[in-house]
Parts: structure tokens; sequence; C-alpha cells
């Protein structure tokens, strides 16, 4: 029996997942803020009561995300690129993915794979908030709705409203703009959605993309942009049960052959 640890401190949210020969025993998923390791101990703590096991029953843990340094119980840390890809590959082996996108708190990633479902390329934008969670935050307030509405809502705009820009201050702007015109939220929101799509399409096209996709993340929530991307894509994406959690799960998989646990029985979904 092995039971490893993965802890994902991002710029936005800390989440931790908790594996016991490859299953997923326990989660916790909580707002970074101004301690990412504090964050990621209460995190822990959540997984390990969903796990219903002792801190001292994990025999391994990895860290990744932005904060991944400063998380004080792991044993190692990784980038998040190979977590990620890595997170995908335990969910999504078995669908035949190739191409994964990742939206983050203030940061977007697209990874190419090969047959085997290893990193071939990847692009990534953590220069700005373009298309990012946060720029759905901000946009969200400045629209007067819940972040968690902005999906529903969206699909029900009858004629979507094109943003010009995904560059977060102008795109406020030009948000504030189209509301003082007296301009649908709905076809506002459907248009944000739209404009994020495109702009991860571009970057993914850089690294080539194909089928099957798999979208991760936050953001990966939000059935108006999973609507917006297989609009523009022609075909269904996958997106995980909680797609908050893959790139911790990567974590807890590579703590997990640290220890030369392999994968038996199939990829479990």
């Amino acid at each position: 029996m092995v039971i490893t640890a993965g802890i994902d401190i991002g710029s936005t949210y800390s989440k931790v997942v908790i594996l016991k020969d490859g299953a997923v025993m326990g989660h916790g998923v909580n707002p970074t803020g101004a301690f990412p390791d504090r964050s990621a101990m209460t995190g822990l703590e959540q997984a390990l009561t969903q796990a219903k096991i002792a801190k001292q029953d994990i025999q391994y843990s990895v860290s990744t995300g932005y904060g991944r340094r400063v998380a004080s119980f792991a044993n190692e840390n990784i980038s998040e690129i190979s977590a990620n890809a890595r997170g995908s590959k335990h969910v999504g082996q078995a669908l035949g993915i190739r191409t994964i996108i990742d939206i983050g708190g203030q940061d977007t990633k697209v990874i190419s794979l090969d047959q085997n479902c290893d990193i071939l390329n990847f692009a990534m934008n953590d220069k700005c908030a373009a298309g990012t969670g946060r720029f759905l935050e901000v946009l969200a307030k400045e629209l007067g709705v819940e972040l968690d509405q902005m999906g529903p809502i969206s699909l029900e705009a009858k004629d979507p409203i094109e943003i010009t820009t995904t560059c977060l201050v102008f795109a406020r702007s030009e948000i504030s703009a189209n509301i003082a015109q007296g301009m649908d939220k709905r076809d506002l929101i459907a248009g944000i959605h739209t404009a994020i799509t495109r702009r991860l399409l571009t970057m993914a096209k850089k690294v080539g993309i194909k089928r099957e996709v798999f979208f991760d993340g936050g953001p990966a929530k939000n059935i108006g942009i999973v609507r917006s991307f297989e609009k523009e894509l022609g075909y269904k994406i996958i997106v995980p049960e909680i797609p908050q959690i893959v790139t911790a799960t990567g974590a807890a998989v590579i703590a997990a052959e640290k220890l030369g646990w392999k994968p038996t029985g199939g990829i479990k979904k």
C-alpha cells in the first residue's frame, strides 16, 4: 500500500490530494491568500479528514505550483507543467488525450502530448492576466454577477458581443462602456468566454492541438467556457470531475512513483 500527497500551491488557490495506491482518497481546496504554506496545511487537514488517515501515514509528498518552495511538509518540489501533464495522464490516458488546456488563477498553459501522454511541447502565459481565472473574476465584478454564475448566464445569450481584447485593463474598460450602452449582460459574458477560448486556441495551435482535448483548472467548471471551446473546435472536450485538483493529483502520482508504485488495472477516471 502506497500513500502519497500532492500539493499544488497556485497564485489563487492551494490544492492538496492524497492518493492510496493511485486512487484519490481525499482532497482540499483553499484560497492561497498571503500565507500559502498555511493554506496548504489547511488543505492537507481537509484531505486527511476525507481519507480518514493521519499525517504520519503519508509516505512521500511532492509540491508544485507558484508556491511550491514554501510547502513545508513536502519532500520535494517539481514544475507545474510536469505535474499537470502527469495528473492529466493519470486521469485521462484511457481517454486518449493529446492536448491539455489549463487555466489557472494568473496563468494559462497548453501542453501537447504524444500517444503515451508524455510531453511533446508546451506554451505558457504567466506575464499578464489575459484569459486567466483572475480575468474572469474581475470582469464578473464589473458585470455585477457571481463568478460561478457566469457559465449558466452565458448559455442564455442570444447575440454574443465581441470583446476585442483579453488585456484585463482594456477589457474592463470595454465591458464598462458596453454596460453603459445598455448591452445585455448575457451577451457580454458569452463574448468574454469566446475571447478567452480564441486566445487559448491561438496559443494551442502554436504547440499543436490534437484530439482528445483535456480541459482543467478552476475555470473548467465554467460551462460557458467549455461550450465555447467546443463550438470553436467543432467537437466535445474532456473535463474531469474535479478540474482544480488535476495538477495536485499529478504531484501525488509522481510521489508514488518515487516509491516504486506503478499503475495497475488501468487508469482511474
